[in-house]
């Protein structure tokens, strides 16, 4: 008998088990989506010379993927009214499948077509997944079942960070990709189970896709998700910035060892796993998560100006830093999706956050691709990732501006 994703009526904060089975099943989506998109970053040394590429130009592969990110979460709200959250959760997990084996290949371009479909996969599956956890969470829940779900983004990133150099080492990076396609194809089968439950959104009244498109941007250029548009894209673009270059930041300023520099790089995701259940935690306390964001943007900051100093910061100060760093400039997209569905109706909880995650993926393709040119021209990671304070303080100044025009919501 197929089984079906609760009912937003029935998956009230009673029914936890049905709560905890959706939580689940997004969360691994999320690591797996993670885990995919940035698999190339902690074994790039390795990559590059397979690809027959400098190591530092992994990041414009991180900003390809974005690019195409952008393009499906533009487009995933009538994708989601017209087929469902969990069909467009199984497209997703067949994309990674698929751009995991392309980049297997060690083809430059059969690995530009692989990064494509990761990044239509990554741009996809967040709305989906929000679109069905927008339904089932309690208001006095919201922001820490949503920043658990994005938990799994520096979750996948340790798993990235750890068990793709691992896999390097045991049997070759291009094997272990081609092994790794089997969990998404394992999970998309699994979704199977909740078809027939799929609860699809009220439809945009236009058919057209471009007109859609319009529509849903028109819907949140203003008020708050104005604000949380601008402040994802200046946030999302330093945290990809940290993530995609921090091991090659170690490796090839600190001296370290790729497994040593991977190890922490997992250790700063692993802060980043613990940073969005923690801020998801503060802001439903606080009741007002615009002001939780002010305080992650103003930490962030005050930590990359630090990387200034990189080449002379003892270790035990630097991994510290580091650790904080990836607790705030990954920890604050969980706060932000929970703000963007408490402001919405539910049914358009992927319409929304999917128009709002065109700026995230926007500033994605900037980070990276902006520090891979900043190392070009001054030969520092440590001074160009410092130079990033200057997104997150801005993005500082808007949450705060933002907080200070919202009243405390009470839950």
């Amino acid at each position: 008998m197929t089984r079906s994703i609760p009912h937003p009526v029935q998956a009230k904060a009673g029914t936890q088990g049905g709560i905890v089975e959706v939580l689940v099943t997004t969360t691994l989506i999320q690591i797996i989506a993670t885990a995919t998109m940035l698999g190339l970053t902690p074994i790039a040394p390795h990559a590059g010379q397979s690809f027959g590429i400098s190591p530092h130009m992994i990041g414009y592969q991180i900003s390809l993927i974005y690019v195409f990110g952008a393009l499906g979460s533009a487009f995933t709200g009538s994708l989601v009214a017209r087929a469902g959250p969990v069909r467009v959760e199984q497209l997703a997990l067949l994309l990674f499948a698929a751009g995991l084996l392309g980049l297997a290949t060690s083809n430059l371009w059969l690995a530009a077509l692989a990064s494509a479909l990761i990044g239509i996969g990554y741009g996809v599956q967040n709305p989906a997944s929000s679109q069905i956890l927008s339904r089932i969470a309690p208001a006095h829940q919201r922001n820490m079942i949503f920043s658990i779900k994005q938990a799994g983004v520096p979750v996948g990133g340790v798993i990235a960070s750890l068990g793709f150099p691992l896999l390097d080492r045991a049997i070759g990076w291009q094997a272990g990709f081609a092994i790794i396609t089997l969990i998404p194809i394992g999970l998309c089968l699994y979704l199977n189970r909740h078809v027939a439950g799929d609860e699809r959104p009220p439809a945009n009244s236009s058919k057209n896709w471009l007109a859609a498109l319009l529509a849903d941007q028109k819907l949140i250029w203003r008020g708050p998700f104005r604000a949380l548009s601008l402040l994802s894209l200046l946030y999302s673009s330093v945290q990809m910035s940290l993530s995609t270059f921090i091991v090659l930041m170690l490796v090839e300023e600190r001296g370290w060892g790729l497994i040593a520099a991977a190890g922490v790089a997992g250790l700063v995701q692993l802060s980043g796993a613990f940073g969005r259940v923690f801020w998801g935690v503060a802001s439903d306390r606080a009741g007002h998560g615009m002001a939780i964001l002010a305080l992650i943007g103003l930490i962030c900051t005050l930590g990359l100006i630090a990387l200034w100093n990189l080449a002379t910061l003892p270790e035990l100060v630097l991994i510290p830093i580091l650790c904080l760093l990836g607790a705030t400039a990954s920890g604050w997209n969980g706060v932000a999706m929970a703000e963007m569905a408490r402001l919405c109706d539910p049914g358009e909880a992927s319409r929304v956050i999917g128009a709002v995650l065109v700026y995230t993926f926007i500033g994605v393709v900037i980070g990276p691709s902006s520090m891979a040119a900043l190392y070009g021209e001054i030969g520092s990671y440590g001074h160009g990732l410092a130079l990033f304070a200057v997104a997150s303080g801005i993005g500082t100044v808007i949450a705060a501006i933002s907080a200070a025009r919202q009243p405390r919501h009470r839950l």
